[in-house]
């Protein structure tokens, strides 16, 4: 427990799946899951970035949200084939690279989780207070703050992200020098995690409530919709935040045996978070018309 790394066979950044190679049932299912991510992900993303389906439908703002989602997915998930190869082999890039990598893939998936946030008010402000925002330079704003906030809450990875040796095999891992480092971390994840889940679930939850009174929606459609995008982050983010939590909890009660089921089950909990972003075309992108309007004065009940 006060090593300065952990003494388990799982790290615990959630960009960084490369757990201690080893090719064996626990090695084998994180690294199809991953596969099975890169190969749905990046084609779903590129298309959308290509035919930008239904974006007729959308308003400028809309748009650009919707582009930067598939950027911040694609930044995460192209780097997938190298995370594969080390969680199968060993680390072999490099210091620079173990850093610099999984600070893109922290950026990405931040990136993505608080657009999809921007993307969940915005639709709540239209439908339920019928409030639509077209002054450009206040999106670019938003887009260059979501960016900043993404880069903050990643830049401890440059810091504590190191390449180690364990059984004479290179691995790129987190090392915390003490106890009260890990656990920071740990509940800062955990904080920004579920503060931005809740936000998403009240937006889509009051938006639904508005849709079933406006005749002018295909309620059913747009109801399984909102419902899907809501069970799809409480069944790939909810259980890797209980889980880092739950961790933070065990370091700080010492208690090991929890500490050591709590990262075991981080070992595959982790790879589920790059299929939120294969999943995020079909959720967003393809589907955006069933939130858009007739007329604004529709909205109201």
């Amino acid at each position: 427990m006060n090593s300065s790394v952990p003494s388990s066979n799982v790290s615990l950044s959630p960009g960084n799946v490369v757990l201690h190679p080893s090719w064996d049932f626990d090695g084998l299912v994180p690294s199809v899951v991953l596969s099975f991510s890169f190969l749905l992900g990046v084609p779903g993303n590129i298309a959308v970035l290509i035919f930008r389906p239904n974006f007729q439908h959308l308003s400028s703002v809309s748009q650009k949200l919707m582009l930067n989602l598939v950027v911040s997915d694609l930044l995460c998930l192209l780097t997938l084939p190298l995370w594969i190869y080390s969680f199968i082999n060993i680390w072999t890039f490099g210091l620079v690279a173990c850093k610099l990598l999984t600070f893109l893939v922290y950026c990405g998936i931040y990136g993505s989780r608080l657009t999809v946030t921007a993307l969940s008010v915005q639709r709540y402000l239209l439908v339920v207070h019928q409030k639509k925002w077209t002054h450009q330079t206040g999106v670019t704003l938003l887009l260059v703050l979501l960016w900043l906030v993404s880069i903050i809450l990643s830049i401890h990875v440059l810091v504590f992200r190191q390449v180690t040796t364990d059984q004479n095999k290179n691995i790129c891992e987190s090392q915390y020098s003490s106890e009260a480092q890990w656990i920071t971390v740990l509940l800062m994840e955990g904080l920004v995690g579920f503060t931005i889940f809740f936000v998403i679930v009240f937006s889509y939850v009051r938006l639904q409530k508005k849709v079933k009174r406006a005749t002018f929606f295909n309620s059913p459609q747009t109801s399984r919709l909102i419902t899907s995008i809501i069970m799809s982050l409480f069944v790939f983010w909810v259980p890797y935040l209980f889980l880092n939590l739950l961790c933070a909890a065990a370091i700080f009660l010492h208690n090991e045996d929890i500490l050591k089921h709590s990262l075991t089950a981080l070992y595959t909990v982790k790879a589920l978070l790059f299929v939120n972003s294969c999943l995020n075309p079909a959720l967003y992108a393809f589907t955006s018309h069933f939130f858009c309007c007739k007329k604004r004065s529709e909205f109201s009940s």
